[in-house]
């Protein structure tokens, strides 16, 4: 199958330096380099017209001038990173139809293909403000696992529901067995990494918080419960997980020196 082709986009990489569970993330050292620069070197290799990181933190945006990197510095207030997307965006002054692709600071090891996936899918949408990726779940222990989100989507590729939740539940093959993986289920993991047009981030920062995004904890809900499409397709490479933890560190830190970690 033919690919969409790939429309003018930006890449913004949202990078706050407080961290719950892993303080100054973005700055962590990675085989010599700091996290953010390894997401900014992927980004750069996409087809984006323009990569910048978007902090609320100086010492963040030191590093990033640094290395040759754009910086924006914005609010500390953002309760999320599409907030922060969208007064970088304002900031610019981008046009209302423009793509602008979120690509987390926490993903060292992002496809840039993938990246050109995600704003070539949205421009061949144009009925849809945002388009994001997911993968096949295979596993029994992924499936029921709430930190891992599933999508369900219509046979159009549009999301119909992101959830903590195993979804969708086949109902009868766990009523005879909950431990065996039923034939013919094929559940996707939701990748949070996004494309939207501008117009779509100006009105998502005037919304409250929406009811399923309260209690599932899932900031595209807000799209959703606002009538907006979300384009869903499988990434077309393998989108390797994040960087929350000490843990997730070290794996990375492995992968990228060429070994395995533990």
């Amino acid at each position: 199958m033919n690919q969409p082709a790939i429309p003018p986009f930006d890449v913004i990489i949202p990078a706050r330096f407080g961290s719950s569970r892993l303080p100054g993330k973005p700055l962590a050292d990675i085989n010599g380099l700091p996290m953010i620069e390894h997401v900014y070197r992927r980004a750069c290799k996409s087809n984006a017209e323009r990569v910048l990181v978007a902090t609320d933190d100086e010492r963040v945006a030191t590093v990033v001038r640094a290395f040759g990197g754009r910086v924006c510095i914005t609010s500390a207030d953002h309760p999320s990173g599409t907030d922060r997307l969208q007064e970088v965006a304002a900031e610019l002054k981008l046009a209302d139809d423009r793509i602008v692709v979120n690509v987390q600071g926490d993903e060292p090891l992002i496809p840039p293909a993938v990246i050109d996936q995600l704003a070539a899918n949205l421009a061949a949408h144009p009925s849809s403000g945002v388009a994001t990726l997911a993968e096949p779940i295979d596993s029994l222990a992924d499936f029921c696992n709430p930190n891992v989100v599933k999508v369900v989507a219509d046979g159009t590729g549009c999301a119909q529901y992101f959830s903590r939740a195993p979804i969708p539940w086949p109902r009868d093959a766990f009523a005879n067995n909950p431990k065996q993986w039923p034939v013919g289920l094929k559940p996707r993991r939701h990748i949070g990494l996004y494309a939207y047009r501008v117009a779509l981030l100006n009105r998502f920062v005037h919304w409250p918080v929406a009811p399923m995004e309260h209690f599932e904890a899932l900031e595209q809900l807000r799209f959703l419960h606002h009538g907006e499409t979300i384009q869903i397709a499988d990434a077309l490479a393998p989108v390797p997980g994040g960087v929350d933890t000490e843990e997730d560190l070290a794996r990375l830190r492995g992968v990228l020196a060429g070994t395995s970690a533990e």
